[in-house]
């Protein structure tokens, strides 16, 4: 008989069996163990500790707890129009700043369901998560990262601020590869998320993540809707915030411009978890908002897009030396400044020039068909004049620098063709140019300048300083000065009235024998001759640009006074006290015609151009205010009678200003005065009403572009159509406050009643 079986050792005795045993690999793997726990215990905070300290400079920089508290970002500056339109902004990289109640609930559920669903429970790291990562890793199988919405908002914060080391040389210098960096930087971020959760609600660090996380090429989620979906936050809906909220995972393969359809199926990835987790009510809600289109507004800004983008380039200089003396970064401080141009009357400015322009350009071009517009006063083809030009260009400097100035490979390369795009009327175009074909085709380009100014609060509404920004990076408003031709004419016959002549006043048309260096001058009439002797009063000279009498006046006043009395109105360029200067001979800018007109229009009060009303910082504090420089520069009486002399141009028949259209005319006044150069490279059309004055210019980039003729180049068929469709869409808008009416008289009396006959020659 088989004796009984002893029963098998339980799993316990086995333990006591094997730690009984004397076997020396197992002491070593248990010393080990140990060993590894304890280091594991005492090493991770020391190792952190280490890392918080950046103890012998071997991690890199961390921001102060002071930072960290009060953490800053780098927020653009913003342009905002007198009715409250964003025109643009200064930026390094474009951000904005967003508060929390401008974020809707949809758009914060969707952040938090879909990168971080218990984000109000943890308090910084969330550890379920890092499981969920490790087990991942250990199945070769990663299920994404483990990061907090606060430790990607510590990243966001500290660990992309180029001015930070938060690497340190033991990753630069010891370690190869990623990984030991990507620990040091998941350290830090612990430790800065520590204190964020420490130092802010779970509302500000949720705001602070939305105005520092990227979104494609945008920062910050205020720019974001408005790039993607032209939207502010709050009106964003759920479908496009799962948009958005995808792109997080992967800026460039989620973003909707670049990769629609990656960026379509990860946000019904999205729109799944919101589902998932009771966001959304059922499954038919999923399934129509994952069968819509992503609907995209997609308009990228910078400095030549948007409204104004001239102003905005123009007074940005003036900005950033302000910004700079008060401690500020234009580029980054997160400014607001408050303008005065109104959006819809800039827009109105736009499409005037951009109307007009495109009819002038065609019709140039084909008035020169086979020509070159390029010549000297005596109508010839100015010689060399391209290779002379293209000198002065960067890309020839380059090549002179790499090939030498005598080399042939210069020309070689000045007229090899390349693909560009080029501006075109008809919108950008694609071609094969050389350096040469370019400069030819742009030095045939005509440009504009416009600007309308309220005249009695000097308050600028509208500036547009050529026709294209992205192309022509010059501005005409206040950076270009030409000779303003007859628009000057009204500075000479307003000496005179200030002298004491009369509106009503009667001279002949005789050009008159004035002495000059090197012989004598007798001013021609625009029709060619020196007048035929008629008389008529001076109102009807003005109206009608004769030159010979303008001459007589400027003699009977002198030069000098007439500079004088130019400046006083508001011209700050430097005039030459010459006898020419009665038909502008003397260059001045756009922006100094139009304040000196306002000046008549403002009862003899100069009030100077201001385009800034106030400027606040990024919490909505005030810094700057302007206040308006005003100051007497004629009296009353001598302002009113030159815009009655103005408003000739306009009401009598053969004045400059009489192809107004009756619509602009019917009960309402208005005066104005065309210029011409002489050899028809400018046009000018200077328009005054009861509130507004507007001026333009239109003409080549250079003086040497010329019309064919003068009459083609006139003020009267180049700027004053400008100034005629920018009135009309300004009256048409009833919501605007100008209107039609009548210039207010002087409390003393004038008699102003010229008897003009009607049946003028």
């Amino acid at each position: 008989m088989n004796s009984p079986q002893s029963p098998a050792p339980s799993f316990i005795e086995k333990i006591r069996t094997v730690l009984a045993s004397e076997r020396p690999w197992f002491k070593k793997i248990t010393r080990a163990v140990w060993i590894l726990f304890f280091c594991w215990l005492f090493g991770i905070p020391i190792y952190i500790y280490t890392v918080s300290i950046d103890m012998f400079g071997m991690y890199g920089g961390l921001p102060d707890l002071k930072a960290i508290e009060n953490p800053e970002n780098d927020f653009s500056s913003e342009i905002i129009s007198a009715d409250g339109v964003s025109l643009g902004r200064y930026f390094t990289f474009n951000r904005a700043q967003v508060r929390y109640e401008d974020l809707s609930p949809t758009l914060i559920k969707t952040l938090v369901i879909s990168e971080d669903h218990r984000f109000y429970e943890h308090s910084g790291m969330d550890f379920w998560a890092y499981l969920r990562v490790a087990k991942g890793l250990l199945m070769l199988n990663p299920e994404g990262g483990g990061s907090t919405l606060t430790q990607q908002c510590a990243k966001n914060l500290f660990t992309q601020n180029p001015e930070l080391d938060l690497n340190g040389w033991i990753v630069k210098d010891v370690f190869t590869g990623d990984y030991p960096r990507r620990a040091i930087e998941k350290t830090k971020e612990w430790i800065i998320s520590f204190h964020l959760e420490r130092n802010f609600t779970k509302e500000e660090i949720i705001t602070l993540y939305f105005n520092t996380v990227r979104f494609g090429d945008v920062g910050g989620i205020q720019v974001a809707a408005k790039t993607f979906f032209n939207k502010k936050p709050h009106d964003l809906t759920v479908q496009e915030a799962a948009v958005l909220i995808g792109m997080l995972q992967a800026n460039s393969a989620f973003n909707p411009h670049v990769n629609y359809n990656r960026s379509l199926k990860k946000r019904n990835e999205v729109l799944t978890k919101l589902y998932a987790h009771g966001f959304l009510k059922n499954k038919k809600e999923l399934d129509s908002l994952c069968a819509l289109p992503i609907e995209l507004h997609y308009r990228v800004q910078n400095q030549n897009q948007g409204l104004a983008t001239y102003f905005r380039s123009a007074i940005r200089p003036e900005l950033s030396a302000w910004a700079k003396q008060q401690g500020y970064d234009l580029n980054t401080s997160g400014l607001k400044i408050y303008t005065t141009i109104d959006s819809r009357m800039q827009q109105y400015a736009e499409d005037a020039v951009a109307e007009n322009m495109r009819r002038l350009q065609r019709d140039f071009l084909t008035k020169w068909h086979g020509r070159n517009p390029w010549i000297d006063d005596n109508r010839n083809e100015i010689p060399g004049f391209l290779e002379s030009r293209i000198q002065q260009t960067q890309i020839y400097r380059n090549l002179v620098k790499r090939y030498g100035k005598d080399s042939d490979s210069v020309n070689i390369m000045l007229n090899a063709k390349k693909r560009m795009r080029i501006f075109t009327w008809r919108g950008d175009r694609d071609t094969l140019f050389s350096a040469m074909d370019s400069l030819n085709y742009y030095k045939k380009i005509l440009n504009a300048g416009f600007m309308s100014m309220d005249a009695h609060t000097g308050e600028i509404r509208a500036w547009v300083g050529g026709i294209n920004h992205r192309y022509f990076k010059y501005d005409h408003v206040r950076q270009g000065k030409r000779q303003p031709g007859s628009t000057f004419k009204t500075f000479v016959y307003g000496a005179a009235i200030d002298a004491g002549f009369s509106p009503c006043d009667v001279r002949q048309d005789i050009s008159p024998r004035i002495p000059v260096p090197g012989g004598e001058w007798m001013p021609e009439n625009s029709g060619g001759g020196h007048g035929d002797g008629q008389s008529m009063t001076l109102r009807e000279a003005m109206a009608r640009s004769v030159n010979s009498i303008t001459a007589q006046m400027i003699m009977a006043v002198t030069p000098e006074n007439v500079v004088t009395f130019a400046h006083s109105a508001g011209i700050k360029s430097e005039l030459q006290p010459v006898p020419a200067l009665c038909l502008g001979v003397s260059d001045v800018s756009l922006y100094e015609l139009v304040g000196a007109y306002g000046t008549f229009v403002n009862g003899g009060v100069y009030t100077e151009p201001r385009y800034i009303t106030r400027i606040e910082d990024k919490n909505g504090n005030v810094l700057f205010t302007s206040v308006p420089k005003s100051r007497q520069a004629m009296s009353e009486e001598t302002a009113y009678k030159i815009i009655y002399m103005l408003r000739g141009g306009v009401e009598i028949e053969g004045g400059t200003s009489g192809g107004l259209p009756n619509e602009l005319k019917e009960d309402n006044e208005i005066g104005g005065k065309t210029g011409t150069t002489d050899n028809a490279s400018d046009g000018w059309y200077m328009g005054v009403t009861k509130d507004l004055v507007t001026g333009a210019w239109v003409g080549g980039d250079e003086r040497s572009i010329h019309f064919l003729n003068w009459a083609d180049g006139s003020g009267a068929r180049t700027a004053r159509p400008i100034f005629t469709t920018f009135l009309q869409k300004v009256y048409a808008d009833r919501k605007l406050p100008y209107k039609k009416g009548f210039f207010k008289m002087p409390d003393k009396a004038l008699n102003l009643d010229c008897d003009v006959p009607n049946d003028l020659p």
